[in-house]
């Protein structure tokens, strides 16, 4: 059969576009954010353990609340209605512990914090090794159990990472203020 001059020709893209939306915020908030960032940053710096237990505090007050809008809203929506009860109890028990004991609750806050962590870096690490293993290279080998041997520092020596924590997040928020900062200037012109 020969063709015909009634063959439909098929469109190709030979160009894609993605496009992310902009969130519109005004400069002030991301200028504002940037400052308070940097402030509570240079407190964790200066004042690690006051900071921490006011911090911890808030984070408290925010589980406390945010437990009893879970809590009523299981009560009057029917959809996931004893997921959003639980996290609700759960959330409204850590707020009340982290409110009743604002000592020793930054300790049990970040304790979890940094078994958490440990357990991520080791997993972290594992996989990179084994990325190794498949031909990823001996640098990611090297990389994968220097990972991996800093999980399990944190997870045998969890005190020493509470300790060192608030300082590490008081350098990522000054970073990270100066940073919005910066783009809240930049945004402004």
């Amino acid at each position: 059969m020969e063709p015909t001059d009634d063959t439909v020709e098929q469109p190709v893209v030979t160009k894609s576009h993605i496009g992310f939306e902009v969130i519109d915020t005004p400069w002030w908030v991301v200028f504002l954010e940037g400052i308070i960032a940097i402030i509570a940053g240079l407190f964790l710096l200066y004042q690690p353990v006051i900071t921490t237990i006011l911090l911890i505090q808030v984070l408290g007050i925010f589980w406390l609340a945010g437990g009893i809008i879970s809590v009523i809203g299981a009560l009057v929506f029917p959809g996931n209605r004893w997921w959003k009860l639980l996290s609700g109890i759960l959330s409204l028990i850590a707020g009340i512990v982290i409110l009743m004991y604002p000592v020793y609750s930054p300790f049990i806050v970040l304790t979890l914090l940094i078994i958490f962590i440990g357990a991520w870096v080791i997993v972290t690490g594992a996989v990179k090794f084994a990325w190794a293993l498949k031909g990823g290279g001996w640098g990611m080998g090297i990389l994968g159990i220097l990972t991996i041997i800093l999980g399990l520092l944190l997870l045998t020596n969890s005190l020493a990472g509470i300790l060192i924590l608030p300082w590490i997040f008081g350098f990522f928020l000054i970073i990270g203020g100066i940073g919005a900062v910066i783009v809240g200037i930049k945004t402004r012109a």
